[in-house]
């Protein structure tokens, strides 16, 4: 029986796992298939305060973990493949062992979204990616595009410039969601070109099991045409890693978790961290803040039960 397990090992579960292991709770925290987090496919990360230098994004969470680690936090690896919040305590089948426990702190974070081409899917891991930072380094001298028009889009067409000699970034619509700061970054980046009004039909070249090229139409007018391509970068969003928890956490339409207050669930016991429910911030400050708030929410709910 553990007092409290924690779902994700990103910003948002290693910093829970820091407070309830200081609150002497030996949380158990459940890395998932993407351990780490977001902010282990990120390279320098500059907004997070106390590193006036930045810091790269896997060793700010390893130090995370460690830190939790050296408070009696247990990681385990896998991801959690069904969840029964009908009665307390709680059960979680991790990797087929069903494990029990008396509060749930959920920060299993968002994964990549895709186009959903059937010639995208065929072609992932062969030119197609959604991690810059993982897969850059293989287009040194090439030309990449990079699909989306937010914050995440921007970040990955300037750190993709250090490898490829041309990087077109390419968004559906006219104007982007990305910040000033960094849409006007990208625009100063000699090797990045823009194309908007524009949405990808095909990817070529599944027959060859390479990225060779892609279809692409212009919303207004109709056009279709092919451009040649080697890298293909999606950064259009994410969907929250909810689906196990479906029809017991209460989720909104598109699977983000409803908060009840603070960090509370609609299931006493059971609470949200991070980028499971956050669908505004998306900060590594902000996850790492929602941590703290769950750990402290599972303390006080375990101290009303006595335990």
């Amino acid at each position: 029986m553990h007092d409290v397990v924690i779902i994700g090992s990103g910003c948002a579960g290693s910093t829970a796992a820091i407070y309830a292991a200081r609150a002497n709770l030996k949380p158990l925290v459940v890395a998932g298939h993407d351990a780490g987090g977001q902010l282990s496919l990120t390279t320098l990360v500059e907004n997070f305060p106390g590193f006036p230098q930045g810091i790269d994004g896997p060793e700010l969470v390893e130090n995370m973990k460690r830190q939790a680690q050296s408070f009696g936090a247990e990681y385990v690896s896998g991801a959690v493949l069904e969840a029964d919040f009908s009665a307390r305590p709680f059960r979680l089948d991790i990797e087929g062992e069903w494990i029990e426990a008396r509060t749930v702190i959920v920060a299993s974070g968002a994964s990549a979204r895709w186009l959903g081409l059937p010639s995208e899917q065929k072609l992932i891991g062969h030119g197609v990616s959604s991690c810059a930072t993982c897969d850059g380094f293989f287009y040194r001298g090439k030309t990449i595009m990079v699909i989306g028009g937010g914050d995440s889009a921007m970040e990955e067409a300037n750190f993709l410039t250090r490898f490829g000699r041309e990087v077109t970034v390419v968004h559906r619509r006219e104007e982007f969601r990305a910040s000033r700061i960094m849409l006007d970054r990208a625009r100063r980046n000699p090797k990045i070109k823009f194309l908007t009004n524009t949405v990808v039909e095909e990817v070529h070249d599944v027959g060859k099991n390479l990225v060779t090229g892609v279809r692409l139409r212009n919303v207004k007018s109709g056009e279709t045409w092919d451009q040649e391509v080697d890298g293909f970068f999606l950064a259009i969003g994410h969907i929250p890693n909810t689906k196990v928890f479906r029809g017991q956490i209460e989720t909104d339409a598109e699977g983000y978790i409803l908060s009840k207050g603070g960090a509370r669930t609609n299931i006493p016991g059971v609470f949200h961290a991070g980028d499971v429910q956050d669908r505004v911030y998306r900060q590594a400050i902000t996850a790492s803040g929602a941590g703290c708030m769950a750990a402290m929410e599972a303390e006080r709910y375990l101290e009303a039960e006595g335990h």
